[in-house]
């Protein structure tokens, strides 16, 4: 899940997402222990998810508004660093 997205969520929805993120997590450690899963990379994504829906619903709570990064291009980047030299 973006975070664009998860930052447009209600705090319902935030805690409605966390919650199935809890649950498949709980899933996938159980079916990894098994041995009835070869999807590692899906046990990361939801980790990292549940992370971000967690870091947005703190930052929410304490009062801290997040605005995007802006993205800079190669091009700029390597004009900076000539012209810093």
């Amino acid at each position: 899940m973006e975070l664009a997205k998860i930052q447009s969520l209600t705090p319902e929805e935030l805690a409605h997402e966390e919650q199935q993120a809890s649950e498949q997590l709980f899933r996938l450690r159980f079916q990894a222990k098994m041995g009835q899963t070869d999807s590692v990379k899906q046990l990361r994504v939801v980790k990292k998810d549940m992370a971000r829906i967690k870091t947005v619903a703190r930052q929410r709570e304490l009062g801290i508004a997040v605005a995007p990064a802006k993205t800079v291009g190669k091009a700029a980047a390597k004009g900076k660093r000539k012209a810093a030299k």
